[in-house]
């Protein structure tokens, strides 16, 4: 896998959608394989899969396939990273395709909500942006946007190159020095620090027809690196993880409101929110919103019983290890540490740093972020009363 640090939050405002649109791009034929039909016939015939996407902070080209055909593997994603020719006569192709693409998320409001979080929290900033950009971008883009941007950010010291599987790694490094030793030089290019100047709680909602309403109650956090992550990840843990999480029993199994519910860290490198995510029925959005809130208030004022926070961690660090028995989850654990992180972390050195964690630690966590200063609340559906809701948001 290929990361290149750059993504939706190195964007201007004029350029936001660039870098997804030129991820796709870059499938559109090199000078070595000329149609998008060689580098895909050719990755078919290995038995690969391949694909590519793009983030707030990074964009990644990966293929994965038998451990034999390591060489080829890594000669076609190389080749794709350094040599795209960016044909004019497929920008106008994909176009048409990120404009459907586009539309297809409009029409998915479980997803579409997430990007109103994002301009809720963060408003006319890279951060604020949905990652696709806005249709009228789409529509103007040319040929030399694609390859400017390019020039600037796909160099040698934004470039990130990860392999997972069967290798020897003293000879994966001097293979990847053989296919990356024309990557150009330059200066890299910082993206714009993300500030938050909220004093009260917020909200946003987009009115929608929809069966079912969503929304994302989101706490201003912090980023990838910081050292209070671990508590971060296990009260999010203990809020909304797993079947015999808070949120789960009080919204589903007692009071019925919801099929899907969640709590996550949503972490990049210098921000970050934990997130409560859940779909119900418009008439009940006061309703849930004073529940969720109580479930915070308790974490902030009582501490977690023994037994529940032993809980928290195994399930926390069972599904770490689960989720890093591919080759590919490897890569992306390793790879976005890379970026967001800026330090590298074992899963066994993650383990350590959460076994020690306290229901003390957990609840003056809860209270750092469970504050009335930094609640959000993003709603897409059909709700008559926001007036209800936005007087129900606070934690007092």
């Amino acid at each position: 896998m290929v990361l290149v640090e750059t993504g939706s939050n190195y964007e201007t405002k004029s350029e936001n959608g660039l870098s997804h649109f030129l991820e796709h791009m870059c499938f559109k034929g090199t000078k070595k394989r000329p149609k998008s039909i060689d580098i895909s016939r050719e990755l078919d015939s290995l038995g690969a899969e391949n694909n590519a996407f793009t983030s707030r902070e990074m964009t990644g080209y990966y293929a994965k396939g038998e451990k034999k055909h390591f060489r080829k593997l890594l000669d076609v994603i190389s080749d794709m990273y350094l040599s795209p020719t960016l044909p004019k006569e497929d920008l106008e192709k994909e176009r048409g395709v990120i404009l459907q693409e586009i539309s297809m998320y409009e029409d998915l409001p479980k997803r579409k909500v997430w990007d109103e979080l994002w301009t809720l929290l963060y408003g006319e900033t890279p951060a604020g942006r949905p990652i696709i950009g806005p249709v009228k971008n789409i529509k103007k883009f040319s040929r030399s946007d694609f390859v400017n941007y390019r020039r600037r950010h796909y160099i040698a010291e934004k470039t990130i190159i990860i392999v997972a599987g069967d290798v020897n790694a003293r000879k994966a490094v001097a293979e990847v020095k053989k296919y990356f030793k024309t990557i150009p030089r330059g200066k890299k290019i910082q993206k714009p620090k993300v500030a938050a100047t909220q004093k009260a709680p917020a909200l946003r909602v987009h009115k929608k027809s929809t069966d079912q309403t969503h929304m994302i109650m989101a706490f201003r956090a912090f980023g990838a690196g910081d050292k209070k992550m671990g508590a971060l990840y296990i009260l999010s843990e203990v809020l909304g993880q797993g079947m015999s999480s808070r949120l789960w029993q009080k919204m589903r199994e007692e009071l019925g409101a919801c099929y899907y519910i969640g709590a996550h860290a949503n972490n990049y490198s210098d921000y970050g929110i934990l997130s409560i995510a859940i779909g119900i029925e418009s008439h009940r959005a006061v309703e849930v919103t004073s529940a969720l809130l109580e479930e915070c208030h308790k974490l902030r004022d009582t501490l977690v019983p023994e037994s529940e926070l032993e809980k928290a961690k195994e399930h926390f660090l069972g599904h770490l290890y689960m989720g890093l028995e591919t080759t590919d989850s490897l890569a992306d654990f390793y790879g976005d540490q890379e970026i967001s992180a800026k330090k590298l972390k074992t899963p066994s050195e993650i383990e350590k740093e959460i076994r020690k964690l306290t229901a003390e630690d957990i609840r003056r966590m809860a209270r750092e972020v469970f504050r009335d200063e930094k609640l959000n609340l993003a709603i897409v559906g059909d709700i008559s009363d926001s007036k209800g809701i936005k007087k129900t948001l606070t934690l007092g």
